[in-house]
């Protein structure tokens, strides 16, 4: 034992002796002084007391009062076990029992003591037998150190390595340790499973014994390098060969493993098996190597662009533009375009950058040739994806513009043919106005009543065109009645009815033989035709009616009805939506029925004024 002021003294598990320079005391006597044997004792660091064969306190120093943040007068007297941690007392009274019985001392006991605040301390110490002067056994005498805060470390530790283990053996990676000569000497279960060898099989292996020959030496360079300059080496691959023969791809870190005297003895890393990306790079490798052959070969323009709009490559079609590839490599795609296109172009490589999973955008773009004449192409691009990373945009460019100027050349065409036959609409409208005023205001309105049906119906703008050209004269076929017949106020007899159905034959026969971009005759000799097949003048029913007469069936009843007639007033639109409604699906197409209540009903609209 040591003095609070460093002075050593000798403190025997049988008897406390004092050496002197002078003489040396028997045991009976040192026993017998207890005031010089106190004072010796209340000096020490550790802790020291005694107590009897019941465990009672008979003795005790400073440092266990400490220890315990009792009073000595609190403690003398009590049982010792009164303050040993419950799940404890038995093992201390087993240890006392032990002395007595073998009256041998126990070296290094431990167990866990409570203070009077509560606290759990780490006791550890020593613990002989006390006899008296006849050598008979009167208590036990015990000598212990607080190691509370010693204790506490040690469980962090154990906790920290306990955490550790458990991290490396639920991670995906493979974690190994080596030797210096390459033999395993840890590994967790990723590993054994990366390389098939149970963990009896795999300590002690050398990487020779799971590797070919170009790559154990492989592996051995790579080790040598990190040995030789201790920087730890990252990403390093080689190919293993797996306990069942088959080959695997094996990326790792490695990294000097040192003693506490700081010289290498072995190696640590992570490994992880690569084998499918490695896969994939080789697919990638030959999908890019059969893009670049397809590429060459290809009469359109390729190119792939990156993110800051810069191209990277080209292929050789773009010498349709009297340029060469090469000297547009790096430079901005963005340069030759059209400055009315680049909004566009700019617009789609933004949502190809920003989306792995864009759709392929198509456009029509323009751009400028070397000799300054602006070529028009059909553009096609999407994004090339690897990782989950788009790393280009693929842009294909095929030349139109001998296309765009046939078509332009077709379309002025086209609009020529328009306005002859809107010149000619005008001439027949004129002359049917001339001899019925009526009928031409009804087409008129009936015109638009189909248009506006049409559109509600989502038709594309072709087919409205031409149910509008067809409502405009749909009644063309009256001039072949007799003009007193349809301005008669009275009611018709029947021949003379009979005479006026005759007009949608008739204008049929107008129309035959005229070159029309759309079924303009159909849509006159149809119009008076319903669902049921009661209409005239050929009996059709359901599908055999064209969609534009059984729109313009539908206009032509609304208008007739809601308007002045010689021979009768004005029924009004609510009696003409009656009649559609009533017989939808009947007389009149349901959807075009539907449209055209949707129309008048809930959008408001009105008819035309002719």
């Amino acid at each position: 034992m040591k003095k609070k002021n460093g002075e050593k003294i000798i403190v025997s598990e049988k008897r406390t002796a004092v050496i002197s320079n002078r003489h040396k005391r028997s045991e009976e006597r040192e026993i017998t002084s207890e005031g010089k044997f106190s004072n010796l004792l209340a000096d020490i660091e550790e802790g020291y007391f005694e107590v009897d064969l019941e465990g009672k306190f008979t003795f005790l120093n400073d440092s266990v009062c400490k220890v315990l943040g009792y009073s000595k007068t609190e403690l003398l007297g009590n049982d010792s076990r009164k303050f040993t941690d419950r799940e404890d007392v038995e093992k201390v009274s087993q240890a006392y029992k032990t002395v007595y019985k073998t009256q041998n001392s126990i070296k290094n006991f431990n167990w866990y003591v409570t203070g009077k605040d509560k606290s759990r301390r780490y006791i550890e110490g020593n613990i002989s037998l006390r006899k008296d002067s006849s050598g008979n056994p009167v208590g036990f005498r015990v000598i212990a150190n607080d190691f509370t805060e010693r204790k506490q470390v040690e469980e962090i530790l154990s906790q920290s390595e306990e955490k550790y283990r458990d991290i490396l053996e639920n991670i995906e990676e493979g974690y190994y340790e080596v030797d210096l000569a390459g033999n395993f000497t840890f590994f967790n279960d990723s590993v054994c499973r990366i390389l098939g060898y149970s963990r009896e099989e795999l300590i002690g292996m050398n990487n020779r014994q799971y590797t070919d020959k170009e790559h154990s030496e492989k592996l051995f360079e790579a080790f040598n390098k990190v040995f030789n300059t201790g920087a730890p080496s990252k990403g390093f691959d080689w190919q293993i060969i797996r306990k069942d023969g088959t080959r695997r791809y094996i990326e790792a870190s490695v990294s000097l493993k040192k003693d506490s005297s700081n010289k290498p003895r072995g190696f640590r890393g992570i490994i992880h098996d690569i084998t499918e990306r490695k896969q994939i790079e080789e697919k990638l490798r030959d999908e890019e190597q059969r893009f670049r052959t397809f590429s060459e070969q290809s009469s359109d323009i390729i190119l792939l662009v990156n993110k800051k709009g810069l191209i990277t490559y080209l292929n050789p079609a773009v010498r349709i533009l009297g340029i060469s590839p090469g000297e547009r490599i790096g430079s901005d795609v963005f340069e030759r375009v059209h400055p009315d296109d680049i909004k566009l172009i700019s617009n789609s490589f933004n949502e190809l950058f920003s989306n792995t999973n864009a759709l392929i955008k198509k456009a029509e773009v323009r751009i400028r040739h070397s000799n300054g004449e602006w070529f028009t192409f059909e553009v096609i691009g999407s994004n090339w994806v690897r990782n989950n990373v788009v790393e280009a945009a693929i842009v294909n460019l095929r030349d139109i513009t001998e296309r765009k100027m046939a078509e332009d050349k077709l379309q002025k065409t086209l609009e020529n043919l328009r306005k002859s036959y809107g010149i000619t609409i005008k001439v027949l409208i004129a002359a049917v106005e001339m001899r019925d005023p009526y009928t031409a205001g009804h087409q008129s309105r009936s015109a638009d009543i189909a248009r506006v049906i049409a559109r509600e119906m989502g038709l594309s703008g072709d087919i409205i065109d031409g149910i509008r050209m067809a409502g405009s004269i749909h009644d063309i076929g009256k001039l072949s009645v007799p003009s007193e017949i349809l301005s008669r106020p009275t009611k018709l007899t029947n021949i003379e009815f009979s005479m006026i159905k005759e007009h949608a034959q008739s204008g049929y026969e107008m129309l035959k033989n005229v070159e029309s971009p759309w079924p303009l005759a159909e849509i006159i000799y149809q119009h008076h035709e319903r669902m049921n097949g009661s209409g005239y003048p050929r009996n059709l029913k359901g599908d055999e009616i064209i969609l534009e007469a059984r729109i313009m069936a539908v206009s032509d009843v609304v208008e007739a009805m809601s308007s002045h007639r010689p021979y009768r007033a004005s029924l009004g639109i609510e009696a003409a939506l009656e009649e559609i409604e009533n017989n939808k699906g009947i007389l009149y197409d349901q959807d075009v029925v539907d449209a055209c209540l949707r129309l008048f009903r809930e959008k408001g609209y009105q008819m035309i004024n002719a």
